[in-house]
């Protein structure tokens, strides 16, 4: 048994003999497969059974150890199964770009993210059913925040857009984009009913003092934002009995279970998860005997600027709605502010360009004019996994489950696939 889920699920031309429906007719060559059954019958690659039962205590291999592969690992060690995490990574915390002796040292791209979970802003970009899974996502990241002893931070406030006089009609027309979004039953089917709404400036004032310059303003009801990196971190340091294996990166994974390592070196499991987001194009060299075919993903950089503002006093992730780029203000702590995001083709990892600095405090000082003596911290970049068409798409084949393709979108979409994922393998239940 083979399975894809994509948040835009069809049946290909070959599942479902219309002609038109598989690729060539301009749909996603992914499927849903529902399943059912207490316990899961997989083949493998030569055609034995593997049976997994819900109650049993499994070996999993986890490949990767980003933000889908900490969060895998805690709720698979959770539920009692024995979990191995292997990563490229030197250890479990962050390493910024600006201040790291080399720009390719390997760090997570959820330490990077600046934390939003946006699902109405993101339909500017995204098809109305990725985004919509980001309501699943806020519910769930406010159970694992109250649920972890850390008790990183989560807010669900709502976010605000922004505007300058002469930039309404590059505004306009994104929300007109959104309104249209909202009209699709794909959004309606899983999105609560409140739309963008636009807020009056003495509103604006009242609600965030701090933003001065801009003309124009709309509330986003439901939208937040966590703290990327203390969540990264809480969802390592609680995840109970979970071995992790720190610079040992994967090479390939295969159906069978096997995860081959670049030392030389393999291991067997009863399942693997392949979550290695860009790190997945090392399995493109010498490629396993039977692995599993490899997602065809590439990096896109992103830059993220880190501001030290005492009292700032924003408490709301606000974006500044701009006819060239759209930029973001996140209130990460009382004296702690970050301004993204760059959005490169390139999967260059070098550091943060002088043009792309430039724009983007510009921009947020002009929106939050105290910003002018906050101090910079850092400047971090790093490279998003994404897939051909943006989109998402989790696979399992075998004993293997591969998530991959988050792009832009791994803090907002994360929890919704792996609650996904694991309706599908059925391991916690």
């Amino acid at each position: 048994m083979a399975a894809r889920l994509c948040p835009t699920p069809v049946l290909t031309q070959r599942e479902s003999g219309a002609p038109g429906s598989g690729p060539q007719g301009g749909h996603q060559p992914c499927m849903r497969r529902a399943l059912e059954s207490k316990s899961r019958i997989i083949p493998n690659k030569i055609g034995a059974t593997f049976i997994m039962s819900s109650t049993q205590s499994l070996s999993i291999g986890i490949a990767g150890a980003g933000l889908l592969g900490r969060l895998l690992a805690w709720q698979l060690s959770r539920a009692g199964h024995r979990v191995s995490v292997f990563d490229v990574a030197r250890g479990p915390g962050p390493v910024f770009r600006s201040q790291a002796d080399d720009s390719d040292v390997p760090t997570a791209a959820g330490f990077t993210a600046a934390g939003m979970l946006s699902p109405l802003a993101e339909l500017d970009t995204v098809e109305p059913a990725v985004a919509a899974l980001g309501w699943r996502s806020i519910a769930l990241w406010r159970d694992i925040a109250a649920a972890l002893p850390q008790r990183p931070m989560f807010r669900s406030e709502g976010s605000l857009m922004l505007a300058h006089r002469e930039d309404l009609g590059a505004a306009q027309r994104v929300l007109e984009r959104l309104r249209t979004a909202c009209e699709t039953q794909a959004w309606q089917n899983l999105s609560p009913p409140e739309g963008v709404q636009p807020l009056e400036l003495a509103r604006l004032r009242e609600l965030e003092p701090a933003l001065q310059g801009p003309a124009h303003a709309w509330l986003l009801p439901g939208e937040g934002q966590l703290d990327a990196v203390a969540m990264m971190m809480a969802l390592h340091d609680d995840s109970p009995g979970a071995q992790w294996h720190w610079s040992r990166p994967v090479r390939c994974v295969e159906e069978n279970g096997t995860l081959h390592f670049a030392d030389g070196g393999q291991a067997a499991f009863d399942a693997v998860i392949d979550t290695r987001g860009v790190g997945a194009q090392a399995s493109r060299q010498g490629a396993c005997a039977s692995a599993s075919p490899v997602f065809d993903v590439r990096g896109v950089r992103g830059e993220v600027i880190w501001l030290q503002a005492p009292a700032h006093g924003l408490t709301r992730l606000t974006r500044l709605l701009h006819p060239r780029h759209g930029v973001y203000i996140v209130p990460r702590s009382p004296d702690l502010l970050l301004i993204g995001a760059s959005e490169l083709e390139t999967e260059d990892r070098s550091p943060a360009s002088l043009r792309s600095t430039v724009e983007l405090l510009a921009a947020a000082h002009s929106a939050m004019p105290a910003l002018a003596e906050a101090r910079i911290l850092r400047l971090d970049v790093n490279l998003r996994p994404a897939l051909p068409d943006n989109n998402p798409c989790t696979e399992w084949r075998g004993r293997c489950l591969r998530i991959n393709g988050l792009f832009r979108h791994g803090w907002l979409l994360a929890p919704a696939l792996t609650e996904q994922a694991m309706q599908l393998t059925g391991w916690l239940k």
